[in-house]
């Protein structure tokens, strides 16, 4: 089996490198001069810093290389990339051949998910296999060997099976489910609440405060999964509130580190200029406001991390959160 993995930041290539103990796999990367330096060094320095790269994983800049022949097609690339890059490689893909997104985030613009973007670049590609590879995956834990859970999610649960095993290591368990909706929209709205998480522990709050902050997020995020189609029990699952914890808690997060930067007083002007990975959500949280007010939704906790990244101060976003009339708690 040939895997073939689009892009070559810390997740993509964490996941082309778990993928080699099963397959063989190549790891498209856009800069020739990455692509070269993985191979010649076994290193990914820019992305994934400190980790010896599998010897059987092979890097190109050519996409039409990288596609040919490949049995799966694993896309990461940033939400703001996608599409683009999609379409250049749409040619060289097999209708036929699973396309598995790692990217937890929406599009601008059109508010679609990832899959949904892949149905509309590549209109006659087979629905069974397209899909995501999702859950509490932080990219140095899982190369560090350290214990983890998964879930790939496909409609076709043959094809899910045999995903299972193209990504399960002895170190991470890899979980089937069919809800693709659910399962994407739980990794997308996720980045939201860790940049309010990340807030939080910004201006220096404890584990009560952060423990609500989570809850009530998890509750936001189930709302406007299940009102676009998700299952309930997808939010409770790794997909949604394992995914949710580990991003709203560790520093090894983008978004968690974003967040913590605007509590501390930081421009998101200057935070994102230092940074050389995307946070995706950044550029979700717009979108995800459009959805809720589409779908009637409330979700307060995104509306104020929405209004502090235009620029209001994140101490107002806590006080506007605590000051929101009582609620019975399923409301």
């Amino acid at each position: 089996m040939k895997v073939t993995v689009i892009g070559a930041g810390s997740w993509g290539t964490t996941v082309a490198s778990v993928a080699t103990e099963a397959a063989d796999v190549v790891l498209w990367a856009r800069r020739p001069d990455l692509a070269e330096a993985i191979n010649s060094t076994g290193l990914n320095e820019d992305y994934l810093p400190g980790f010896a790269l599998p010897p059987g994983l092979r890097a190109t800049a050519d996409l039409g290389d990288a596609l040919d022949g490949a049995d799966v097609v694993v896309m990461g690339v940033p939400s703001h990339g996608f599409r683009r890059v999609l379409e250049e490689a749409g040619p060289d893909i097999d209708p036929r051949t699973p396309i598995i997104s790692l990217t937890k985030g929406l599009e601008a613009g059109s508010n679609m998910r990832m899959t949904e973007v892949v149905a509309d670049v590549l209109p006659d590609h087979d629905p069974a296999g397209i899909g995501v590879l999702t859950g509490p995956n932080l990219a140095r834990e899982v190369m560090e060997g350290q214990p983890a859970a998964s879930v790939v999610s496909v409609p076709d649960e043959e094809i899910a099976t045999v995903l299972q095993s193209t990504f399960m290591t002895p170190a991470l368990r890899v979980y089937s489910n069919t809800d693709v909706i659910g399962c994407e929209m739980a990794g997308s709205l996720k980045n939201v609440m860790a940049l309010a998480a990340g807030m939080a522990h910004g201006l220096e709050y404890g584990d009560n405060s952060m423990a609500t902050l989570i809850t009530r997020a998890l509750a936001e995020l189930s709302r406007l999964g299940r009102a676009m189609g998700g299952n309930p029990a997808t939010f409770a699952g790794l997909a949604g509130m394992g995914d949710l914890i580990a991003t709203c808690i560790s520093p090894l997060s983008r978004n968690q580190r974003v967040g913590v930067a605007l509590g501390q007083g930081n421009s998101l002007d200057d935070i994102i200029s230092e940074m050389n990975m995307v946070a995706e959500g950044v550029k979700t949280t717009p979108v995800v406001v459009a959805l809720a007010a589409e779908h009637d939704v409330e979700m307060p906790i995104a509306t104020q991390v929405d209004r502090v990244l235009a620029g209001q101060p994140v101490s107002q976003m806590l006080t506007e959160l605590m000051g929101r009339p009582p609620k019975s708690e399923g409301a």
